[in-house]
């Protein structure tokens, strides 16, 4: 067994082939995986039933393996308030910046090249989407014994 709260191993391959600078998409269950990722990405399907998994659980899991760098994170059009889903990444991520885009732009951004890894979920919420890159291992840092 292992000591990481990581165990899925679709995922811990995936994060293990990516480096600096690489993303990891965290798509809510509307997000149109099949066209709107990299064309080198490892697609995870987490969205077994509506709302039974979502980004933010899958986040903390996350960042208990990963240094994250920056992120971004998808809003709603005009003048719409930004969605709560995004209140709580920005509390989990913090001091990380969270940049936002729109709808078209973050679709863009996930067809990077870049993209190492893309985990859909099953999450309801609306505009629910994360863009994590991946950051450094800070020097010294150890796995836990």
């Amino acid at each position: 067994m292992l000591l990481t709260r990581l165990l899925h191993p679709g995922i811990l391959e995936a994060l293990a082939g990516a480096g600096h600078g690489a993303r990891v998409l965290l798509a809510d269950g509307h997000y149109p995986a099949s066209t709107a990722t990299g064309e080198r990405a490892r697609i995870i399907h987490l969205n077994l039933a509506p709302g039974l998994l979502d980004v933010t659980t899958v986040l903390d899991v996350l960042l208990s393996a990963l240094p994250v760098e920056s992120a971004q994170v998808m809003v709603p059009p005009g003048r719409e308030p930004e969605p709560p889903a995004i209140a709580q990444y920005r509390a989990r991520l913090a001091p990380v910046p969270v940049d936002t885009l729109g709808r078209f732009e973050f679709y863009n951004t996930a067809r990077s090249p870049d993209l190492a890894l893309a985990i859909v979920t099953a999450d309801t919420r609306t505009y629910a989407n994360l863009l994590l890159t991946i950051g450094v291992r800070a020097e010294g840092t150890l796995t836990p014994r």
